[in-house]
């Protein structure tokens, strides 16, 4: 696949993470998808269910996933994004951080995403029930 059409792929999948569209984001997964928050000690997702299943754990607590780009750049089979999330909680609350995201390409899915993002600054935004509910989560349950 082109860059152009691998970038078109990631810009797909991250409207459909900001609409919560599950069905359309496992469309842009390869099988053998890993999906890491790289600054937690969680070893990630891998496949498409099981990084939709790890997605869920937050995002089923939220109203609103908000997105804005910054800068998002391909060659070859890498795509990087530089965004901003704001997290919008069903019980009102907001969290909102900068990321960037490195996406490796394979068969025109993504086959690797990796998300980098300062832990502590955008936790400390969390509510304390939250914070509680995630740390329910094993690295068994996304394996």
């Amino acid at each position: 696949m082109s860059a152009a059409e691998n970038k078109a792929t990631v810009e797909k999948m991250w409207k459909a993470l900001a609409d919560m569209d599950w069905e359309t984001l496992k469309s842009c997964l390869h099988e053998d998808i890993h999906y890491q928050d790289v600054p937690s000690d969680d070893p990630g997702a891998h496949g498409p269910e099981n990084t939709v299943k790890r997605l869920g754990v937050a995002f089923e607590h939220l109203s609103k996933q908000e997105q804005i780009t910054h800068h998002i750049a391909a060659d070859g089979d890498v795509v990087i994004l530089d965004h901003t999330e704001k997290w919008t909680f069903k019980t009102g609350e907001t969290a909102e951080h900068t990321f960037a995201s490195v996406h490796e390409m394979k068969d025109g899915k993504i086959y690797r995403w990796s998300d980098y993002w300062d832990l502590n600054k955008f936790v400390s935004q969390f509510p304390d029930w939250f914070i509680e509910i995630m740390a329910k989560g094993t690295a068994e349950d996304f394996s």
